[in-house]
């Protein structure tokens, strides 16, 4: 390590899962900079010693996965309007005087990662329902709401948690119950799983597709597995099924390039050495 050697990271609780130090390393090396990306396994209760501690360590920031994405935004010096309206943030960035302020690419990431699949989608098209109401539901509401989405129903196994989110947003957020989740779905363009159930050590998400339409985009926001019971599910009837590698890439791109200066491309090579690591 060198005065000019630039480290950044992400926390989590667990990381193991996280693919994004593959991709961040990729792209250092394929740039040719001086500088590491690295896990950071950090549990809810370390987590303000952990963020305090990163500009002495020499970070130049780092990401933030679950669970910290909401309670991390109390510990930055500033913040995005983005994150602000989001009420989380996915990304701390620090300055050269040691300040360190938090931004969240989530959303614009979550919807680049859905055109990319179906390039004539819009957020305008009809009903959208997310399942779940943490710091990712939250990303994405605000970007379908920016881009003119008419109808969004946020389920969640918390009602008042819904129900909350819905009064703070947008009239157009309609509350659900968790109950009533598998019968909310039968008219919407879009389905989206921001819950952690069916990722590694969890159980499968819980729900019936049996009402949902063949034309239905189904999205979930978990990539380890690539492959989800609830996408698997969704593929055998026929729909079309995105998972979250594609979010993920999309919204490294803008924090890589706020901690190396360089905005990288999203390569074949890269798709493949990320996915070769769910095959060992």
């Amino acid at each position: 390590m060198t005065e000019d050697f630039k480290l950044a990271g992400v926390m989590g609780w667990p990381i193991t899962q996280s693919r994004s130090p593959i991709l961040h390393n990729y792209w250092i090396e394929k740039y040719n900079l001086n500088g590491r990306y690295v896990p950071l396994a950090v549990k809810p209760e370390r987590l303000a010693d952990a963020i305090r501690g990163l500009p002495a360590l020499g970070f130049r920031g780092c990401n933030l996965t679950m669970p910290h994405k909401q309670f991390a935004m109390t510990m930055v010096d500033s913040l995005t309007d983005t994150a602000k309206r989001i009420g989380a943030i996915n990304c701390i960035v620090v300055d050269d005087d040691g300040k360190m302020s938090g931004t969240n690419n989530d959303g614009n990431g979550y919807v680049l990662s859905v055109q990319e699949v179906a390039p004539h989608w819009k957020p305008s098209d009809g009903p959208i329902a997310i399942l779940g109401a943490g710091g990712a539901a939250r990303a994405i509401i605000v970007a379908l709401l920016e881009r003119g989405a008419k109808e969004v129903r946020v389920i969640n196994r918390t009602f008042d948690k819904a129900v909350a989110l819905a009064k703070e947003f947008h009239p157009v957020i309609k509350s659900m119950p968790w109950d009533k989740r598998s019968d909310a779905i039968d008219d919407v363009t879009l389905l989206v799983n921001a819950t952690n159930q069916g990722m590694i050590g969890k159980p499968a998400l819980d729900i019936s597709l049996d009402k949902l339409s063949s034309r239905t985009l189904v999205s979930d926001l978990i990539y380890v597995p690539p492959e989800t019971a609830f996408l698997a599910a969704a593929k055998a009837r026929g729909n079309v099924t995105i998972n979250g590698l594609g979010m993920l890439l999309h919204q490294a791109r803008p924090a890589f390039q706020a901690w190396f200066g360089i905005l990288p491309e999203i390569t074949r090579e890269l798709r493949v050495k990320i996915m070769d690591t769910f095959k060992s």
